[in-house]
């Protein structure tokens, strides 16, 4: 891999873990620790993203190369590099869990190309420090999960780490995959995922709670100097700027993932990265039929912390956790919280933008948050699909009846023998009024339908979709990986040779395991 331009900065410049082991332990006073990857037994390439490698400067011939495979599956080391864990902890489901770092993931390098930097990490190559009971493996499972979501993210336009390769170890890895006393053998996989960094809220928060306060100034300033250049000033006035631009990529980034219904499940703080990606593809899901209540996280099913309609608050809830971390260095509350607060506000205002022009409204009126409220309330009386009624909706014309707009959205209801009598009243109001507001705006049909079907996407990796891949790759058949894969790369595009996968979540999917709820085992 002849273009690949090795850049070590975060080895280089900041704090090492002087044991070189990779047992099990504590480690103070370091941002990181030196490990690398196990050996897998016979390594078997399942797919790679030629876009992915070409941003990082591998070219198309030599993904296929056994130095490629042998590189990204953990059998062998990168030239002039030297892999490691980061140390980093986090508050879990609103808890304090102190130390947890890269138990899964083994950072291989940092890269430069075009004028671009970007850290290759291996996710499932094995043990780390921070491994605490775990083996440090994956799973295919979770593996083709992780690859496709991050890809398929990246083309709804959803800020994202992406996927460079899915590698399958020839290695069986044990898991509990329902944590109910039943631990099987499954076949183990290596993700490459790639990103400007892996730094997370979480670093913060480690480097504060144990007092580290040299390293938390050196660590921020790393940070600023590295990936935030354009911050400028006094120091203070740069840690300040640093939180504020942390607090505004993550608001944008919620504002995508509740545009295109997606649910993280593990919105836990070291899950949160301080460039405003969305990491870390446990147990996630795309909403189907439209509740703000739902969670994808069997470990969530109770308390539903992390549940679709609460993401926003627990994007804010992180960044005070966040602000906690960079206090020692500001010593003062208000600029900080002035940031907090703001998060919100605009969120809110950002959000009722976004989903106006979901419906198709670009101009203002005095009615528009009336019709908002009133459709996150109907969606919710029946079953309905969030992906096909909006994507559906761009088909109403102004002139239509309420009869004729209500034909082309009954598609989206799963149970269509409920929409009648105060259910199918509630729909005919609504619409009767959206009608009346389509009728004010000034855009054409068609052209309203153009700006609608770019921001509402045709096909979205659910759950069930993910499932078929994984039950064909057990099989040793990763043709539905591909197909998925070239699929997602265009999720706002008619592709009527496709059109099976623009279907409601089927009902053999409605409980069964890997399609309604997962768990963190992978």
């Amino acid at each position: 891999m002849k273009n690949l331009k090795i850049n070590n900065r975060f080895t280089a410049e900041l704090p090492a873990d002087p044991e070189l082991t990779n047992e099990i332990r504590q480690v103070k006073n370091t941002l990181f620790s030196y490990v690398n990857p196990t050996k897998p037994a016979n390594p078997k390439l399942i797919h790679a993203s030629e876009e992915v490698a070409d941003l990082v400067g591998i070219s198309k011939e030599e993904i296929q190369s056994e130095e490629f495979l042998n590189a990204f599956s953990g059998k062998d080391i990168l030239p002039d590099t030297q892999p490691y864990a980061m140390c980093y902890a986090g508050h879990q489901f609103g808890n304090w869990a102190g130390q947890l770092g890269d138990g899964r993931a083994i950072n291989l390098t940092e890269v430069e190309h075009n004028n671009q930097f970007y850290t290759l990490q291996l996710k499932g190559a094995g043990k780390t420090p921070y491994s605490r009971t775990a083996d440090g493996l994956a799973v295919l499972r979770s593996s083709i999960r992780e690859y496709l979501c991050a890809e398929a993210m990246y083309y709804l336009g959803v800020p994202t780490t992406r996927s460079l390769s899915l590698i399958l170890s020839g290695d069986q890895v044990l898991r509990d995959i329902l944590y109910n006393g039943n631990p099987a053998y499954e076949k183990g996989a290596v993700v490459c995922r790639v990103a400007p960094s892996f730094i997370r809220f979480g670093s913060f928060e480690m480097l504060t709670a144990r007092n580290e306060l040299k390293n938390l100034k050196e660590f921020v300033e790393f940070t600023i100097k590295h990936y935030f250049p354009e911050i400028t000033g006094e120091p203070k006035e740069q840690y300040l700027q640093f939180f504020k631009k942390v607090a505004d990529t993550t608001r944008e980034m919620i504002l995508h993932w509740q545009r295109v219904g997606f649910v993280h499940g593990v919105m836990n703080t070291d899950n949160m990265s301080i460039h405003g990606i969305t990491i870390d593809y446990g147990p996630y899901g795309w909403l189907e039929n439209y509740d703000p209540n739902w969670t994808p996280n069997t470990t969530d099913s109770q308390n539903r912390r992390y549940r679709f309609g609460n993401q926003p608050q627990i994007a804010q809830w992180n960044l005070y956790q966040l602000a906690n971390a960079l206090y020692p260095l500001i010593n003062e509350a208000e600029p900080l919280e002035k940031i907090l607060e703001s998060f919100i506000v605009d969120f809110k205002e950002d959000y009722k933008n976004m989903f106006l022009s979901k419906l198709g409204i670009f101009t203002s009126s005095n009615t528009d948050d009336k019709i908002i409220q009133g459709i996150e309330e109907i969606l919710q009386l029946s079953e309905t699909d969030m992906t096909i009624y909006f994507r559906n909706l761009s088909q109403i014309k102004k002139d239509d009846s309420v009869e004729q707009a209500f034909n082309k959205i009954e598609y989206a209801f799963y149970l269509p023998e409920e929409i009648k009598g105060e259910i199918l009243d509630s729909w005919q109001k609504w619409l009767s009024v959206y009608l009346k507001r389509l009728s004010s705006e000034e855009l054409s049909d068609e052209e309203r339908a153009v700006k609608m079907n770019l921001v509402n996407p045709k096909y979205v990796l659910r759950n069930y979709m993910a499932q078929l891949a994984i039950d064909e790759a057990d099989k040793g058949n990763y043709d539905l990986v591909d197909e998925l894969f070239q699929l997602l790369k265009n999720p706002y595009d008619e592709q009527p040779e496709s059109e099976k996968w623009f279907a409601k979540r089927p009902d053999w999917a409605r409980s069964k395991v890997g399609c309604s709820m997962l768990s963190c085992s992978s």
